[in-house]
């Protein structure tokens, strides 16, 4: 999978699971995303099933998850306020959904939302 912003793009290696599968289903997809500490966060057009993955709420910098509760897909490039150390922590349990192959700190300079995200097959 490809994510692509504004000002970065980076390959996803994706998990084996259901949700990875299931995102993909629903590709391609342009939504915008928020930010929450380091992560950012946005709402897929279409609802995506999670199944039998397991469900987690500590994640690594890098980490591409969805979130159940909000139906969303969240990029976690550090601490979140829901965080007790250094780890990316979601807010409630989420699926993993794969890995960014390159450096997702650089989201870091992004700002407080990205306007146009491009999620790719």
């Amino acid at each position: 999978m490809i994510i692509e912003t504004e000002k970065h793009a980076f390959e996803v290696d994706l998990c084996g699971g259901s949700a990875a599968r299931n995102v993909v289903k629903t590709l391609p997809q342009e939504i915008s995303m928020a930010r929450w500490g380091d992560e950012f966060y946005g709402t897929l057009k279409e609802k995506v099933e999670c199944g039998p993955d397991t469900l987690q709420d500590v994640f690594e910098i890098g980490d591409v998850a969805l979130w159940p509760a909000g139906n969303a897909l969240c990029i976690f490039f550090g601490p979140t306020p829901a965080s007790s150390g250094d780890e990316p922590r979601m807010a409630s349990p989420g699926v993993l959904v794969g890995r960014i192959t390159g450096d997702a700190t650089v989201l870091r300079d992004c700002g407080r939302s990205l306007k146009k995200v491009r999620i790719l097959p």
